[in-house]
């Protein structure tokens, strides 16, 4: 009963695939698609050979294609699979009968459809890795799904449909979970399923500046164990609502005509932070690669320091600890984490360059 939209970005040259595929639940956080994975490690992705693909992954987000493109869009679907006289509870506004919890199985039966030989695939034979995404309120997904359903998603030799996760800026009550279905809440903080691992395949978490301090409970040792590989990032400098996001969105007068409002690029304190995130998540991405093809772990980086309740910062006003660039330890700026104004600007950052 269910279609989604699916995107698929793979490099011109068949010649040059890495054989990977990195399967990006997109973000609907501004009640649309934003394909923020693309948008950070686009260039990348192309250089090493890689195939990006990103799903459309909840309702609202449908809702917001189909009044973009009612007769393009027709087709897509999340509609409750329960007649409504079953159904545990009601859902009111843009995903009234709709189902979230469609999310698995769609993300599930990607992974093993770009595997597969079906003469459905564009991909047939190019695939032999593939890694899943999501950021903020899909890292929450992804999340979700890690610990939920990833045990149970196999192909027909009983191997998992992903080889490895990369789950970005999700942690604590704010998007560190999704609820497995419509009628669930959403774990609470302290919940241990806001901790993710003993999956069998690697899964690298990252938490940035503005949110790290929310996701603490997501905080748990580094592991190399063969049943255990994981490791926990915490990326000094960084802002989470980036103005990257944005530059590789739909078109702000798309965005209206889809029936949604532009997310300000100026927060009260001047533009969203510029804070080169790219430069952390290709490394990850590419070490994640590594650790699965050749079982070599990725380097650990200590966490940002906090005393009692308090960041600690340097004489520049940075934090101290995380994982570090030059961007912080030879800098020309003081990065904030979060900002004040419209939309995300609570999590957008800033940045003040010295004088």
């Amino acid at each position: 009963p269910y279609t989604t939209r699916i995107l698929v970005r793979r490099p011109q040259d068949p010649a040059r695939s890495s054989g990977n595929a990195i399967v990006e639940m997109l973000n609907p956080s501004n009640q649309m698609d934003l394909n923020i994975g693309w948008s950070l490690m686009r260039e990348h992705m192309m250089r090493e050979g890689d195939t990006w693909i990103g799903i459309t992954i909840r309702p609202i987000a449908v809702d917001a294609l189909k009044t973009f493109d009612p007769q393009r869009y027709a087709a897509l679907s999340f509609a409750d699979p329960l007649p409504p006289e079953q159904r545990p509870c009601t859902i009111t506004g843009a995903e009234a009968n709709q189902e979230r919890g469609l999310a698995w199985d769609m993300n599930s039966q990607v992974a093993a459809w770009i595997r597969s030989n079906a003469s459905t695939n564009p991909l047939r034979g190019a695939i032999t890795h593939v890694y899943g995404f999501g950021y903020s309120q899909t890292g929450g997904y992804l999340n979700t799904y890690a610990n939920a359903i990833h045990k149970l998603a196999t192909l027909d030799n009983g191997e998992p449909v992903f080889d490895g996760y990369f789950i970005a800026v999700a942690g604590g009550g704010f998007v560190g979970l999704a609820p497995i279905n419509n009628c669930a809440s959403t774990p609470p903080v302290g919940d241990p399923r806001h901790q993710t691992g003993n999956l069998g395949v690697p899964i690298i978490r990252a938490m940035s500046l503005s949110d790290f301090v929310q996701g603490i409970a997501a905080r748990r040792p580094d592991s190399d164990a063969p049943e255990d590989p994981y490791r926990h990032y915490e990326i000094a400098g960084m802002g989470h609502a980036s103005p990257f996001e944005l530059y590789y969105s739909a078109r702000p007068e798309d965005m209206v005509k889809a029936g949604r409002t532009p997310p300000p690029m100026n927060c009260n304190e001047g533009p969203r932070s510029r804070f080169p995130t790219n430069v952390s998540f290709d490394a990850i991405l590419q070490n994640l690669d590594r650790w699965v093809r050749t079982g070599i772990a990725p380097p650990r980086a200590e966490w940002i320091q906090r005393v009692g309740n308090t960041t600690v910062v340097d004489e520049h006003g940075n934090v101290v600890g995380g994982v570090r660039s030059p961007y912080v330890d030879v800098p020309t700026s003081t990065w904030f984490g979060t900002a004040t104004g419209a939309s995300f600007c609570f999590i957008a950052g800033y940045e003040r360059p010295f004088s």
